[in-house]
């Protein structure tokens, strides 16, 4: 199971990478600011949960900021890609089966495989 979270997650990066490669080679597209707002949120959904499953802090004020430029995003995207990716070689099929736990999920048990699942469908 770990290895299809490992492709899947790998895909969803390719994909992404690819999108926000499009959107920089049209000019208007990379200034649009609702455009930018909508592909943080893309980005910041997922975090929530990998942030979760790493036993990372997960600051809602601070991620609810939108980047001012798309290279700005962009570099979001490649630094979250990186280290979700560092975690996931780590990652344990025993791994999976683990509780997480976060103040935006009050008495809410939620398995890392969850979180998972929640992080690529976000």
């Amino acid at each position: 199971m770990v290895t299809l979270f490992q492709e899947l997650l790998h895909h969803q990066a390719y994909a992404e990478a690819s999108l926000l490669m499009a959107i920089r080679q049209h000019e208007v597209a990379s200034r649009d600011q609702e455009l930018r707002t909508l592909l943080h949120h893309v980005l910041v959904a997922p975090r929530f949960w990998l942030h979760l499953c790493r036993g990372l802090p997960f600051s809602v004020d601070a991620e609810d900021v939108v980047p001012a430029t798309l290279d700005e995003i962009i570099r979001g995207y490649r630094e979250t890609h990186t280290q979700d990716n560092a975690w996931l070689q780590r990652l344990e099929e025993s791994d999976l089966v683990r509780t997480v736990e976060s103040p935006y999920l009050p008495n809410r048990e939620v398995f890392v495989r969850d979180a998972l699942i929640a992080s690529l469908s976000a």
